[in-house]
C-alpha cells in the first residue's frame, strides 16, 4: 500500500526538479515549526520549501538528470525548488541563516550546474536581476549618448574644416 504512495512522491518531487530553475537543499535540525513558516515567507513568491524524505528525494533528483546532490541527501533535509529569480529566494536563506544558525546550505543546482553552499552565498551576494537589467539599460543609454555625440561632432568638424580652408584660400587668393 505504501508503494503507490512512493512512486507518486517521487513523480511529484522529480516534476519539481524538472520545472524548477533552481534547487537548494537545506539542513533544518533544530528549527521550530514557528521558524520554518517564517522560511518559506523570506524565500519570496517564486520558491516552494518542502521538508522531504533524503531516498526518495534521491531518486526523483536521479530520475530529472540531476546526481550531483547525491552526497547531500543525509540527515534532516529540506529542499527550496525555486521556479523564479534564484537570487532573492537565495538571498533568503542567507538572511535566515544568519538569523538562525540550525539551518545549514547544504548545496543546490542551479540550470543543472551543481552549486556548493559558497557558491548559494555568493549568488546571494549578486543584485536581483531587476537591478542588473537596470544598470544595463544606463550603460547602453550612456553609450547610444556618446554614439549621439561624435556623430553630431563629425558634420560640425568638417564644416569648421571647410570654413578655414576656404578661408586660407580666399587669403591666398588675395595674396596674389
Amino acid at each position: 500500500m505504501a508503494r503507490p504512495d512512493k512512486a507518486a512522491a517521487v513523480a511529484e518531487l522529480a516534476d519539481q526538479f524538472r520545472s524548477s530553475n533552481a534547487a537548494v537543499l537545506t539542513e533544518y535540525r533544530g528549527l521550530t515549526v514557528a521558524q520554518l513558516k517564517t522560511l518559506r515567507r523570506s524565500l519570496g513568491e517564486n520558491a516552494q520549501y518542502a521538508v522531504v524524505k533524503n531516498t526518495l528525494t534521491k531518486i526523483a533528483a536521479n530520475e530529472a538528470g540531476i546526481t550531483s546532490l547525491d552526497d547531500h541527501f543525509s540527515g534532516p533535509t529540506a529542499v527550496a525548488f525555486i521556479t523564479g529569480d534564484p537570487v532573492e529566494s537565495a538571498k533568503g536563506l542567507r538572511d535566515f541563516a544568519k538569523e538562525n544558525p540550525n539551518l545549514i546550505i547544504k548545496g543546490g543546482v542551479l540550470d543543472g550546474k551543481a552549486l556548493s553552499a559558497d557558491e548559494i552565498k555568493k549568488l546571494a551576494d549578486l543584485e536581483s536581476r531587476e537591478v542588473l537589467l537596470a544598470k544595463l539599460a544606463g550603460a547602453m543609454k550612456g553609450k547610444q549618448t556618446q554614439a549621439a555625440q561624435l556623430f553630431q561632432a563629425l558634420p560640425s568638424k568638417f564644416v569648421r574644416t571647410a570654413e578655414a580652408l576656404r578661408v586660407k584660400l580666399s587669403e591666398q587668393g588675395g595674396a596674389e
